[in-house]
């Protein structure tokens, strides 16, 4: 089966790859700063953990939700990607820097829910570009390397984020990295270019992005009918509550139950987290498009096994004892951040391997929508229910001791991943099977590179 070729050339494709990554990369820094400040924000409004977990997660994910699809609804409609990309990225960077200028509470929830708003239109276009940009076979890859920006961006946030908070204010915090997220969405609109829809696929996908685009809930329907799609979005989105509810409160843990500072447990954190996260999706991408090329049932056996192996090494992370500590000058670095790394190592095979696994079950005329689709229930059960769960389950079991109640709230999420393992496990049969039918078995696939010059 020969695939298609790119309109644009190599350089123009790994250009508007690069732009796409790292604009997602301050997507991220942007919608989780929050997680390295939340003590002194509920400090100076005086709110609870219940409180600062409700607009971190479920208010922000509520809006994100509401506006992704009608935006990605518009990038399968043809309108050019990059524009929307650009656009909305100029949106939750202002939204951002604004959140660090309010005077009362209910102004910075208006701006964090400006920056929900606006990055409903970042991940679901750029994902579709980029399963444009490169064929089949090498898609996994590429998606890992676009979903770079979560690690990187946790690294930053919680590294330099935590030093920025120690030294300047929190406010100072978000006018610091809303700034680059402006300039960024210039350069997408003066560089990149949204490589077209539907160059690389197959003639059985051809014949149905050559339809007349349907009405939205009849797409949708069509979409969720697809075999195995709603298993990998249900699993996604446990895995997805575990790792926001996670991520959120870690940074809040370590100062609670290690006796460190902002910067400190930020430094820490992000650096093992955002590092060893980086090298899993790295690693599980191009593995992944290695393994897949004899059996596509990897696509989904992969993420089954690293949220699997996360459990325990989640749980050395919370229990390892407090005091065991390494000594670098006046900076302690607990021996708990061993397990956090490895923790993120294999947690962040399950991101880019779904994203990957739903955008290659349908055609690209419905692949903004399948990955917003995906993206609701990451966003509305990960991002929304997970770092609210945490804080209420903390705030039920600290009984005087805010640090021992997060402890075992992390502990409860974490528990809950053995329950994506199986619907990643459920999934894999009827993901092979649609494969197949579809003509999309990797060994088969035409080895096909982005050549020509560029023409937009």
């Amino acid at each position: 089966m020969q695939l298609g070729q790119s309109a644009l050339s190599p350089a123009r494709t790994r250009i508007t790859l690069f732009l796409l990554a790292v604009i997602y990369v301050f997507s991220y820094i942007d919608r989780n700063l929050i997680a390295i400040v939340i003590e002194p924000i509920k400090q100076e409004f005086g709110v609870s953990d219940t409180v600062m977990g409700a607009v971190s997660g479920l208010a922000f994910a509520v809006l994100y939700s509401a506006f992704s699809f009608p935006l990605s609804r518009l990038a399968d409609s043809g309108v050019n990607r990059r524009n929307i990309v650009a656009v909305c990225c100029g949106l939750w960077s202002f939204a951002t820097m604004a959140s660090g200028m309010v005077a009362q509470f209910w102004q910075f929830v208006i701006f964090r829910m400006t920056v929900a708003i606006g990055e409903a239109g970042g991940t679901s276009p750029s994902i579709s570009m980029v399963s444009d940009l490169y064929p089949p076979h090498k898609r996994s890859f590429a998606i890992s390397l676009y979903m770079l920006g979560p690690h990187i961006g946790l690294l930053a946030a919680m590294a330099l984020g935590g030093w920025v908070a120690q030294e300047y204010g929190w406010r100072a915090v978000f006018i610091f990295f809303g700034a680059p997220g402006i300039v960024l969405a210039l350069l997408l609109y003066i560089f990149g270019r949204d490589p077209g829809m539907g160059v690389f696929d197959t003639e059985a996908e051809k014949k149905v992005r050559l339809q007349p685009q349907g009405k939205f809930l009849s797409d949708l329907k069509d979409i969720i009918k697809i075999k195995g799609f709603l298993l990998i979005c249900m699993g996604t989105a446990i895995a997805g509550m575990v790792g926001y509810g996670y991520g959120i409160w870690a940074p809040t843990f370590m100062v609670r139950n290690f006796d460190m500072t902002l910067a400190h447990a930020g430094l820490s954190f992000g650096l093992a987290s955002g590092i060893f996260a980086a090298a899993g999706s790295m690693f599980s991408g191009f593995y992944c498009d290695k393994l897949c090329r004899t059996d596509t049932r990897w696509q989904l056996r992969l993420p089954m096994i690293g949220v699997l192996i996360s459990i325990p090494l989640g749980c050395g992370f919370l229990f390892w004892p407090a005091d065991a500590m390494w000594h670098l000058g006046s900076v302690n670095i607990p021996h708990a951040i061993v397990f956090a790394a490895g923790f993120s190592f294999f947690n962040s095979w399950w991101p880019t391997l779904s994203f990957a696994a739903v955008s290659n079950l349908v055609n690209s005329k419905q692949r903004a929508t399948s990955v917003a689709m995906l993206a609701l229930f990451l966003t509305l059960f990960g991002a929304g229910v997970g770092p609210l769960l945490t804080g209420t389950f903390s705030d039920i079991f600290s009984r005087g001791d805010e640090g021992e109640g997060l402890q075992f709230a992390i502990l409860l999420m974490l528990l809950m991943l053995v329950g994506s393992a199986f619907l990643y496990y459920k999934a894999i049969k009827p993901y092979h099977k649609h494969m197949t039918e579809m003509g999309i078995l990797a060994n088969k696939t035409a080895e096909s590179t982005p050549e020509s010059s560029n023409t937009n």
